[in-house]
């Protein structure tokens, strides 16, 4: 299943990556959208950065019908990556979501572009769920849980620049 979303900032694309790859705002992000036990750490490589989150879910964020792949809990990994920036601020990056104990998984593309106003973040990538015959309902149920820490980051990023202004 494809999932796509954009995020506006009212900042540049140089202040906004700078948001995004501070530890202080990956641990508040991670820690407002974690229903249990977490960690982050953000590692900087020259002009690139490489994030890793590690969050435990309750398996009642799934359907109950699915819960029996996880068993009591869901351990998620994401990891980020992000490249050097363009001459223009602008940036490219990728994203792998891990469901631990589930056979469902999110990866895709990240960018950073500067917009009218300030910048957009894009997340393009697919949500594939590998159980024969009931993948495509897996991915569906999987999705919001999917979008809803898309939309989280995006609404704590505003608060966070909004906070530094």
């Amino acid at each position: 299943m494809r999932v796509n979303a954009d995020m506006q900032y009212p900042a540049d694309p140089g202040e906004v990556y700078a948001m995004l790859t501070d530890q202080t705002f990956q641990e508040r992000k991670t820690g407002e959208i974690s229903k249990g036990a977490w960690d982050v750490r953000v590692q900087q490589e020259g002009d690139s950065a490489v994030i890793v989150s590690h969050r435990t879910l309750p398996s009642d964020v799934i359907p109950e019908a699915f819960r029996g792949f996880v068993g009591s809990s869901i351990t998620v990994t994401q990891t980020e990556k992000w490249g050097p920036a363009a001459p223009d601020g602008s940036r490219a990056g990728s994203i792998d979501v891990e469901l631990g104990g589930a056979p469902v998984r999110f990866t895709g593309t990240l960018a950073l572009a500067p917009a009218t106003g300030g910048t957009t973040e894009r997340v393009e990538g697919d949500l594939k769920a590998k159980v024969p015959l009931f993948g495509a309902k897996v991915e569906k149920a999987a999705e919001p849980a999917v979008r809803a820490a898309i939309d989280a980051e995006g609404r704590i990023g505003l608060e966070w620049l909004a906070e530094k202004a």
